[in-house]
């Protein structure tokens, strides 16, 4: 079986790789025989890191550069040809394509429709005129008002031949969008089923233990872009002033992030606190970042991989939401009271909201002990549905070795 990987990995964004680690994770358990092979942002680090051959997404390699003169304008008008051809040619060479998690279905950051979505409107497309299942596993969507970019993620789950998205939400936002859901199942973020280490127990001390805030380079979403750089000031001034006001308290803060991009935000807040109580982690993939938050007594989180890191090792949690995919995933962990906008970055409602998730630790802890188990359970059921639709000749082999 010749199994292909899409998406835009090893590209610096530790959502993507965590979402593609767990899939390779199921494919080598329970397909060893499969051949696996990527198409990708990052093939460099794809192929160096997770041991498979990769290819380049695109054509054009300055094709998430901004284009301002005419011979890179040229060049980014000739790769979305080549690459009709070149993403056929892909397909072509497999029999199934996993696309795995992501939110590739969304625009809640800034996005343009001759990027992604094209591409991967070019992978389901070729996937249906070469008859080579595609496969979107547990991927993010939500309702998008730029027309183009719409119309071609619609017809990109149109045309794949399974979709199951990681949450609700997600599901319904394509149901609103034309797309018909009704096999369509709804499972925890792929994420979930990595490996988790151990929690740290909670701080004993007066003062209170460490505290891990992980922030975003954002700028608001793709409707946001005439407001970008005030939501941006925002952002940074609220959380740098949080930030202080843990310090000024005696607990040590550790900064992360879930993308490259990510670092000049930690660099100023560094720059603004000037204080040794606050440190920045340097995390290569989201295992490192499951370990430093291990370690905390709370975490207070952007990026929703940040989130979900926090969440799988039972840490109580606060979300800087930019999007409706943070609240749902709070809400499924029994922490919807602890969002707060992240437009609209208010340091001392914050600290009034973390005193009150630092006070509700213990019952927290134990709510996230039981979703979390619930949320393993509900993983194996996508693996299993996605064998069966995915390799039924290997499923079917599976269910005659157990039977009695």
């Amino acid at each position: 079986m010749r199994v292909g990987v899409f998406g835009l990995l090893g590209s610096g964004n530790l959502g993507n790789d965590g979402s593609l680690e767990a899939v390779l994770g199921h494919l080598r358990a329970d397909h060893p025989e499969a051949v696996v092979d990527a198409l990708c942002g990052g093939p460099e680090v794809v192929a160096a890191r997770y041991g498979i051959p990769a290819t380049r997404l695109h054509w054009y390699r300055g094709e998430y550069r901004t284009a301002s003169r005419a011979g890179a304008i040229a060049g980014k008008g000739v790769g979305k040809l080549v690459d009709v051809f070149r993403t056929a040619a892909w397909v072509r060479r497999h029999d199934v394509v996993i696309v795995p998690g992501m939110g590739v279905l969304e625009a809640t950051l800034p996005l343009r429709p001759w990027g992604f979505p094209y591409a991967l409107f070019l992978l389901c497309a070729s996937g249906r005129l070469l008859r080579t299942r595609v496969a979107l596993v547990g991927v993010g969507a939500a309702a998008i008002g730029d027309r183009p970019t719409r119309a071609l993620v619609r017809w990109s789950a149109r045309l794949a031949a399974y979709r199951s998205y990681r949450d609700a939400p997600s599901r319904d936002a394509m149901r609103e969008m034309g797309v018909d859901t009704a096999r369509d199942e709804v499972y925890p973020d792929l994420a979930f089923a990595l490996p988790t280490p151990s929690a740290g127990a909670p701080s004993t001390s007066s003062g209170g233990g460490p505290v891990c805030v992980g922030v975003m380079d954002f700028h608001g979403g793709n409707d946001d872009r005439a407001r970008a750089e005030e939501i941006h000031r925002r952002y940074l001034d609220g959380t740098t002033r949080f930030v202080r006001a843990l310090v000024e308290d005696g607990r040590p803060v550790r900064l992360v992030t879930g993308d490259e991009c990510d670092a000049t935000v930690v660099a100023a807040i560094l720059d603004a606190v000037d204080s040794p109580l606050a440190t920045a982690a340097k995390a290569a993939s989201l295992a490192d970042l499951m370990k430093e938050m291990a370690a905390a007594d709370a975490v207070v989180a952007t990026r929703y991989h940040n989130l979900v890191c926090a969440l799988k090792v039972g840490v109580p949690t606060l979300a800087l939401s930019y999007a409706a995919k943070s609240d749902t995933l709070m809400a499924e962990r029994g922490l919807g009271a602890y969002c707060h906008p992240a437009r609209e970055v208010d340091a001392d409602r914050l600290l009034e909201q973390f005193r009150d998730l630092e006070r509700r630790s213990a019952e927290l802890r134990r709510t996230l002990a039981e979703r979390n188990r619930a949320a393993a359970e509900r993983l194996q059921h996508q693996f299993t549905a996605l064998a069966t639709a995915l390799f039924p000749a290997a499923a079917h082999a599976h269910a005659l070795r157990e039977t009695p």
